[in-house]
């Protein structure tokens, strides 16, 4: 939990994030699963913390679709159906493509890859999607998860649109927060999660949109039939 001295605002803000992430963490791990009511008071007594920061941390998960807030009862995880997966695959898409589009629509937007810093980012870009790919190969759903976001993350950062990334950031939590349900059934993950990362940064990298879309296409059909699958069986 947070360190002590400095700034007590400062420092409320950030046991407050540090409550968000860690709660936002045990919704994706399937610990937290859907339905699953609890209160402010049980928090705050699970963390060892005061009530303030953890009410606002569910707020913040609240916000971005992962709790519902009741008056009386507290807080809930939030049920994504099968159809509220379909809508976020296809937003996730359709956001995926408008953020890469820049490469092709706005020139003074586009990274010489042969800058250095442009090329050591590219190159740390890629070692996650490796990590990422090894954790899929796996099948360590939790471990997979971590990197998959944190690539998407500095992807976006690299190559698209910052607002567009962070929409991004939101729709792939929401649609993970989804199918973990469903994937936790699994004996076992080997194959069934993705692993294409290393090709769509080496895609963007030559700047060649069609097999980048292809790929991201690829996989939200991949990962919208598995669900689907699981859902129905």
């Amino acid at each position: 939990m947070p360190g002590t001295g400095g700034n007590g605002s400062v420092t409320r803000s950030t046991l407050r994030q540090q409550l968000a992430d860690a709660l936002r963490d045990e919704v994706l791990a399937g610990r937290l699963q859907a339905g699953r009511e609890f209160t402010v008071k049980e928090i705050a007594e699970q963390y060892g913390v005061s009530a303030t920061p953890v009410r606002e941390a569910l707020v913040d998960l609240s916000a971005q679709g992962l709790l519902e807030a009741d008056q009386h009862r507290g807080f809930r995880v939030h049920e994504y159906s099968i159809e509220d997966y379909r809508g976020i695959i296809e937003a996730r898409g359709l956001v995926t493509n408008g953020m890469f589009q820049v490469l092709a629509t706005d020139p003074g937007r586009r990274r010489d890859p042969e800058d250095p810093r442009f090329h050591a980012a590219a190159v740390g870009v890629r070692r996650r999607a490796e990590e990422a790919q090894r954790a899929a190969a796996a099948g360590d759903l939790t471990v997979l998860i971590g990197y998959d976001l944190r690539f998407w993350r500095e992807l976006g950062a690299l190559f698209g649109n910052p607002y567009l990334a962070d929409f991004l950031h939101r729709l792939r939590v929401q649609s993970w927060v989804c199918a973990v349900q469903h994937l936790l059934r699994l004996d076992d993950l080997r194959g069934h999660l993705w692993s294409r990362h290393t090709d769509l940064v080496d895609a963007l990298m030559r700047r060649d949109l069609p097999t980048a879309h292809s790929i991201i296409a690829s996989h939200d059909a991949d990962s919208l039939a598995l669900i689907e699958r699981l859902a129905s069986e």
